[in-house]
């Protein structure tokens, strides 16, 4: 009875494997205009014009074209880039590869053919996490922007006495206690 329960999959080792879905697509003939934040993997093979900051590897294919700045982990570069690179990690631009724009990496690896126009400037990690602190706009986490709109308002607000009707009523009505009256 119990003998089957241990050849079941559990939920577990379904969540640990690996999905293609993790991977934001920017497909040939896709235009953004605009910034681009993405916590997973990005393969771009279409046209971005603006920012584009990812947590993980940004594969940019042969028909892309960018201009903006480039933030991420690793590259692999095929296209063409008008813009800066800052690259936590490795950058490997490959021999179809068209920078014209200053490269701010930890480790570069560039193949015969890739084109070059600007400067190169080797970061350390922490180098890398105040450029993207100072310079990229990642949007809030879904669950703070939710907490302002339900929280309830200051309990301070809401009974708070108005001096001059205060002083209106009479002696018989009811009054506040002493924690909610000012001292008088």
């Amino acid at each position: 009875m119990n003998i089957n329960k241990n050849f079941l999959p559990t939920k577990t080792t379904k969540t640990m494997e690996p999905n293609i879905n993790d991977i934001s697509r920017i497909s040939h003939g896709t235009i953004i205009r605009g910034d681009l934040t993405s916590s997973t993997d990005i393969r771009v093979d279409g046209q971005v014009d603006g920012s584009l900051y990812s947590e993980g590897k940004v594969v940019v294919g042969e028909s892309a074209q960018l201009s903006g700045k480039l933030f991420c982990t690793n590259v692999d570069f095929w296209g063409k880039m008008d813009g800066d690179f800052f690259v936590k990690d490795q950058l490997s631009l490959k021999s179809s590869a068209v920078v014209n724009g200053n490269i701010h990496v930890r480790k570069i690896q560039v193949e015969m053919g890739a084109q070059i126009n600007g400067s190169f400037k080797m970061i350390t990690e922490q180098e890398y996490d105040q450029l993207v602190a100072t310079m990229v706009r990642k949007p809030a986490p879904a669950k703070a922007v939710q907490k302002p709109a339900v929280a309830p308002k200051p309990v301070a607000a809401a009974p708070a006495p108005k001096p001059a009707a205060s002083a209106q009523k009479p002696a018989s009505a009811p009054s506040f206690p002493e924690t909610s009256q000012p001292a008088s």
